[in-house]
């Protein structure tokens, strides 16, 4: 039998049973999440919205909340720790040579994980997003993954988004042809971010990293000193990974 730790953190303890409740009993609104806890409602409001930010639940148009994508695929195939750890100097050094959020992210099906940020140190900046999936088709990180697989990988990515598969090839081509990708405010108002993929050994957990910019400061005679501080970091991370 488990005991109930001495010092419980509550909230924590709260966004923990409504995770388990998304995942194992289906919906839920506001009102019925404060009733499971006993909490008022803004409580639960701001509970749900917190495992929304961080993929463990998603909102419907019926403003019904579900189980989101962190809790439907589990853990990763491969862990990511000690790619984690290889990475995080790199990403470092990118954020302070681009001054902007830099960023590390797996593939985990048709979605991308963040699984490692540093944030800028500018007062506008884009914020921590680690730990947080996105649809890949649709991050720059993502894309940059994407274009690095074969045919039969882009079919199974269009089949698993529910996308066309040829226009998906086409966009991916153009990725592959440039090298990097763009996402200029698919998965957030304000925000547009640049990606690379970072090439691994066969049957390694696709991985790319990206520089995230506030819009509004986003400059494209800028982009070519940031390709190049994203293409000295992939380089150095297949280094120290002994690609």
């Amino acid at each position: 039998m488990k005991n109930e730790p001495t010092y419980v953190i509550r909230s924590v303890d709260h966004a923990l049973r409504l995770a388990l409740q998304l995942q194992q009993e289906g919906e839920l609104s506001v009102s019925e999440a404060a009733t499971a806890l006993s909490v008022a409602r803004s409580t639960a409001h701001r509970l749900l919205a917190m495992l929304v930010y961080r993929g463990f639940a998603e909102q419907g148009d019926d403003h019904r909340y579900r189980a989101g994508a962190a809790l439907r695929l589990g853990v990763e195939a491969q862990p990511t720790g000690a790619l984690r750890a290889t990475a995080m100097p790199r990403l470092v050094e990118l954020m302070l040579a681009t001054r902007e959020t830099a960023s590390l992210s797996v593939l985990v099906g048709d979605q991308v994980r963040l699984v490692a940020t540093v944030e800028s140190e500018q007062l506008l900046r884009v914020g921590d997003r680690e730990g947080r999936l996105l649809p890949a088709h649709l991050t720059s990180g993502g894309l940059a993954i994407l274009a690095a697989l074969g045919g039969d990988g882009i079919r199974e990515q269009a089949e698993l988004a529910g996308l066309p598969f040829e226009s998906l090839r086409r966009s991916l081509r153009l990725v592959r042809r440039r090298g990097y990708a763009i996402n200029d405010q698919k998965t957030e108002v304000g925000v547009t971010a640049v990606g690379r993929v970072v090439r691994r050994g066969e049957g390694q957990v696709p991985v790319a990293i990206s520089i995230a910019v506030p819009t509004a400061r986003f400059r494209s005679d800028q982009l070519p000193q940031w390709l190049h501080e994203l293409g000295a970091a992939a380089a150095a991370i297949e280094r120290d990974l002994g690609v």
